[in-house]
C-alpha cells in the first residue's frame, strides 16, 4: 500500500502493530486453555482480528515487529493465578485506550474507522463471556476474607502483648483460626441453604477456604520469627493485612468494574482499626490483671 505517512505517525503505528501482535498471542494462548466451545471460538476469532490489524499497520510501516513476550508471559501468569475474567478485563481496558488512540489517526489512516468498530465489537463479545465460576462466589469469598481479617487480626493483635510470645500467639491463632474456619463455613452453608441456594455447599467451601488461607498468612510471621520478636511479627502481620486487602480489592475492581480506593480504604480502616483497639485492650488487660507470661 503506497501511502505516505510522516515519521511521527509511523512510530505510532509501529507501537500499535506491536500491541496487536502481543494481544494476538495472548488471545491465542487463552483460546487453547478455554474449554467452553463458544468462548473458545470467540477468542480464536479475536486473535485472528488482532492479526489482521497487525497486517493492516504493517502495510503502512513496511516493517515486521515482534510481540512483547514479557507482557505475554505476565498475562499468561495472571491467567493461571486469577482466571480469564481478570485478564480479559485488563485487556479490555487496553482495547479502550487503543480505540481512543486510533481515533486521533483517522485522517492519516483510512482503515482506522473499521478497526475501531472491530475493537468495540471485541468489548461486547468479552463482556458476554464473563461468567467465570469464581466470580459467582465473590460474596462467599468476601465473607470469609473479611471476617478472618477483622476477627483474627483483632485476636492476634490483642494477644501479642498479652502473651508477649510469638509461639503462644501462633498457637492461640491456629486454634482460634481453625475453629473459626469451620464455624464460618458451617454458618454460611446454613444461611445459603435457608435462602434456597442449590450450591450452598460450594459457597460454604469458598468461604472456608478464604478464611483458612487468610488465617495462615496472618499467623505465618509469628511462626517464622523468634519468640521475643512478637512486636515485629505484629508489624509484619499488619503489612500482610494491608496487602491482602489491596490485592483482593484490586482483583474485584478489575473483574467486576467496581471502585477500588473507596472499597480498599473502608476495608483497611475496619481491619486495622479493630486490630488497634484489640491491641490496646490486650495491653490494658495484661497491666490491670498483672499477668506476666
Amino acid at each position: 500500500m503506497a501511502v505516505h505517512i510522516d515519521s511521527s505517525t509511523r512510530e505510532t503505528l509501529l507501537a500499535f502493530q506491536k500491541a496487536e501482535a502481543t494481544d494476538c498471542l495472548v488471545y491465542a494462548r487463552m483460546s487453547k486453555t478455554e474449554k467452553h466451545p463458544k468462548h473458545k471460538l470467540i477468542l480464536e476469532q479475536i486473535a485472528q482480528d488482532e492479526q489482521d490489524h497487525y497486517n493492516t499497520w504493517k502495510s503502512y510501516t513496511n516493517e515486521a515487529v515482534v510481540p512483547n513476550h514479557l507482557k505475554v508471559a505476565w498475562y499468561t501468569l495472571l491467567l493461571c493465578l486469577l482466571g480469564y475474567t481478570f485478564v480479559l478485563r485488563l485487556m479490555e481496558k487496553g482495547e479502550d485506550k487503543t480505540a481512543l488512540a486510533y481515533g486521533q489517526l483517522s485522517a492519516a489512516v483510512p482503515e482506522i474507522e473499521a478497526v475501531i468498530a472491530r475493537e468495540q465489537e471485541h468489548e461486547e463479545q468479552l463482556v458476554d463471556m464473563l461468567d467465570e465460576e469464581r466470580l459467582q462466589y465473590v460474596g462467599a469469598i468476601v465473607l470469609g476474607l473479611n471476617d478472618a481479617l477483622v476477627e483474627l487480626t483483632g485476636v492476634i493483635a490483642g494477644l501479642t502483648f498479652a502473651l508477649a510470645s510469638t509461639r503462644l500467639v501462633a498457637l492461640s491463632g491456629i486454634i482460634t483460626g481453625i475453629a473459626a474456619t469451620f464455624s464460618m463455613a458451617a454458618s454460611n452453608y446454613l444461611a445459603e441453604k435457608a435462602n434456597g441456594n442449590p450450591h450452598a455447599l460450594k459457597a460454604a467451601l469458598y468461604t472456608g477456604c478464604a478464611y483458612l488461607i487468610t488465617v495462615a498468612i496472618l499467623i505465618l510471621p509469628y511462626l517464622l520469627l523468634d519468640d521475643h520478636l512478637y512486636f515485629t511479627a505484629l508489624i509484619i502481620m499488619s503489612v500482610c493485612v494491608v496487602l491482602i486487602i489491596f490485592f483482593f480489592n484490586y482483583y474485584i475492581s478489575v473483574a467486576q468494574r467496581l471502585p477500588f480506593w473507596s472499597r480498599f480504604g473502608q476495608m483497611a480502616a475496619i481491619s486495622l482499626g479493630v486490630a488497634l483497639v484489640s491491641f490496646l485492650i490486650g495491653l490494658a488487660a495484661k497491666t490491670l490483671l498483672g499477668v506476666d507470661i
